[in-house]
């Protein structure tokens, strides 16, 4: 009696242990089954036409993780000036570029067979001020007549905006100025600090630097009186954008969040979100900076290209002289993946 109670128990025992193991091995195989398959993370390689506070949302995307929650690892590389980050773009040195969109103008009446297209908006005004060496207590711009004006590179949008704006104030920045215009972009602001021009028109955040230490003050934004422009714009070769369609709409995605998080917070915050970007830059200066270009709307709050800022964008390029051809807003900006990133 007790040897067989002994067999029942052990064989119960044993029943119960299979059980348990075959549960144990079920439950571990649908867990497998339903964990979510590893993300694919993509390269996507930037090229940026100078490292400025102006480009803010771009730094948070990074810095808060934003392309990363996407799946993108994400490449920087600065390439100074309009002209080189386009050849960088171009030749296959870069997947994206954020630069002017006069460039993609440039590059498509040359007659290129892979244009390049505007597919997300970055900044929406002109991002420079105007600086004097004098401070000025009431400033009007009737004051700039007969003084020497420390202008940017000929071609570029500073400089277009920068004429267009002058024009708009009666002034004629050939006739009446004595207008500097053959100093290189990293030269401007020393060749100011070191004694040349009565005014010169700066970026943040070295228009906020030098009024700090008493080198020039700021008397006008250029970015206020020009009114919005795609001054600053992702942009893709055609071709990329056909065959990388998911990769730029998580791209775009993560500076919409950028965009939005930006816009939600304070320039205190956005300042310590990308300071790493700029760890030679004064945190209150960054502030400074930031609060600038908010206060004035030249953050873009979506992705979106404005048909009728792209109109404003050749009307100065035309004022200058620099607009090779008109070119229609659907032929060089694609909106498809803004307009459905921004409406979710």
């Amino acid at each position: 009696m007790k040897k067989s109670l002994k067999v029942s128990m052990t064989i119960l025992f044993s029943a119960l242990l299979i059980f348990s193991l075959a549960a144990c091995s079920t439950t571990n195989s649908q867990s497998a089954k339903t964990q979510p398959a590893k993300q694919e993370v993509q390269t996507v390689r930037i090229a940026e036409v100078t490292r400025s506070i102006f480009y803010a949302p771009m730094y948070v995307a990074l810095s808060k993780g934003f392309f990363k929650d996407e799946g993108l690892d994400v490449k920087l590389t600065t390439v100074p000036g309009g002209d080189k980050t386009m050849t960088a773009l171009i030749s296959g040195g870069a997947d994206v570029a954020l630069v002017g969109s006069e460039t993609s103008i440039y590059v498509y009446a040359q007659g290129s067979n892979d244009p390049v297209l505007n597919f997300a908006a970055l900044t929406q005004t002109d991002g420079t001020f105007l600086v004097s060496r004098k401070k000025i207590d009431h400033f009007s711009w009737q004051q700039l007549k007969g003084s020497t004006f420390l202008g940017q590179r000929k071609g570029g949008m500073p400089q277009m905006v920068g004429e267009y704006v002058l024009k708009q104030h009666g002034i004629d920045p050939h006739n009446d100025l004595n207008l500097i215009q053959n100093i290189d972009f990293a030269n401007i602001s020393s060749a100011f600090a070191s004694g040349t021009g009565d005014y010169v028109q700066l970026f943040e955040p070295t228009a906020s630097i030098f009024e700090k230490e008493g080198k020039g003050y700021i008397v006008a934004s250029f970015g206020t009186d020009s009114g919005r422009v795609p001054y600053t714009s992702f942009m893709a070769k055609q071709s990329y954008l056909k065959k990388n369609q998911a990769t730029v709409e998580k791209f775009t995605s993560a500076i919409y969040k950028a965009q939005q998080w930006v816009d939600a917070h304070t320039p205190k915050e956005t300042a310590q979100a990308i300071q790493p970007y700029f760890p030679d830059t004064d945190l209150s200066i960054m502030e400074s900076a930031v609060n600038r270009y908010k206060s004035q709307g030249s953050y873009a709050t979506n992705p979106i290209i404005d048909p009728k800022a792209w109109d404003n964008l050749q009307n100065i390029m035309n004022a200058a002289g620099s607009l090779p051809k008109h070119v229609d807003y659907n032929t060089l900006v694609n909106t498809t993946i803004a307009k459905k990133i921004s409406q979710n």
